[in-house]
């Protein structure tokens, strides 16, 4: 099979041909037909820091896809060969306190497809029964597009932040319109914000945002986010907010404008130190909760549920993906991605066949 490789511990990625996977007795054979590039296969293809002590190469990357099942083991009972799938990417151990609790998001020996484990770039990939989400759909309601599929990772941490904290009637901050940002806003707004606010550098993706739903867009690099109140007629602060951008200087920020006790989901992860005011942390009684990928399976149910029933929702969502490439263009599609300008980028591996 043709499939994204790192051949070892070096910047770069060769496509290249390797051995197709087999099925374990309970895992489930993927044909894999789109895939999404995340920053984690940014930092990945860099070989950084964070890669360097996190992946184990050689090994093929990629944790975001939509397939179709091709082969199951003999104890797998519920996916069946044709099923259209995405693939939950944590998989855990199922015997930790946690798992045992059925809080298997807070594994504490979680690995990663595609970062300790072969991943989806490729033609073909093999997870457990357990992350497999087979897409069904009644008659009437929109399907999952195989391009909405690749993205359903990254939607589900986009979930998981966004409805950590109840929104509705709420006013929300959310600082950072990269693709998550951005579908973050989407779901907040489905489920009832008052208003919302995103900051970020970028022009073309506080356009994006305006598809969202946002109330207002802040260009962080010209005026500051007390600016929004104002412009919102807000008079204590937000009530919610979404730091989804790792910037350091966002989140300390973000506290200083929200109002007492509010509450801050964190998905974005910084690539330093940041400094915080914990004075105001305490006397304004503030929530601090940090977000790592999706809950099993709560959000992947959410997802599914809200993406069936609003037409809205499911436009709005699909309208992140802003570029769609062959696999074999896949070089321009991490330029793309790597760029911090557009909204999410696919890559089609059907075009390989």
């Amino acid at each position: 099979m043709r499939a994204l490789y790192k051949p070892g511990p070096r910047a770069g990625l060769e496509l290249v041909e390797r051995p197709e996977p087999e099925p374990g007795r309970a895992e489930v054979k993927i044909r894999v037909l789109t895939t999404g590039i995340c920053g984690t296969d940014l930092h990945i293809r860099n070989w950084d820091s964070w890669a360097a002590s996190m992946v184990r190469a050689p090994y093929i990357p990629g944790h975001e896809f939509y397939g179709e099942v091709v082969a199951v083991g003999d104890l797998v009972q519920d996916v069946k060969v044709g099923d259209k799938v995405s693939g939950e990417g944590h998989i855990v151990c199922g015997t930790c306190r946690n798992c045992r609790a059925g809080q298997r998001q807070l594994c504490i020996r979680t690995i990663s497809v595609g970062v300790q484990r072969d991943g989806a770039f490729a033609e073909f990939v093999v997870i457990p029964e357990e992350n497999v989400w087979v897409h069904n759909f009644r008659e009437g309601q929109q399907p999952v597009t195989a391009e909405l599929g690749a993205i359903f990772d990254p939607f589900g941490n986009a979930v998981h932040t966004a409805l950590k904290f109840s929104v509705v009637g709420e006013d929300v901050l959310i600082t950072g319109a990269g693709p998550i940002g951005l579908m973050a806003a989407a779901v907040v707004r489905h489920v009832g914000a008052r208003y919302i606010a995103i900051t970020d550098v970028s022009a073309p993706r506080l356009a994006l945002a305006e598809r969202m739903g946002v109330d207002l867009t802040v260009d962080v690099s010209k005026t500051s986010i007390e600016w929004a109140f104002g412009e919102l007629g807000l008079k204590e602060g937000f009530d919610v907010g979404l730091e989804m951008s790792g910037h350091p200087d966002a989140l300390p920020e973000m506290i200083r404008d929200m109002n007492h006790g509010g509450r801050i989901a964190l998905l974005g992860l910084p690539t330093e130190s940041i400094d915080i005011d914990w004075s105001v942390v305490v006397t304004h009684m503030l929530t601090l909760q940090g977000i790592y990928g999706r809950e099993m399976f709560e959000t992947w149910n959410a997802m599914a549920a809200m993406l069936s029933s609003s037409t809205w929702l499911h436009q709005t969502i699909s309208s992140v993906i802003t570029d769609v490439l062959p696999a074999t263009q896949w070089e321009r599609g991490f330029e793309i991605a790597a760029n911090g300008t557009s909204g999410k980028v696919v890559l089609d591996w059907s075009t390989l066949s």
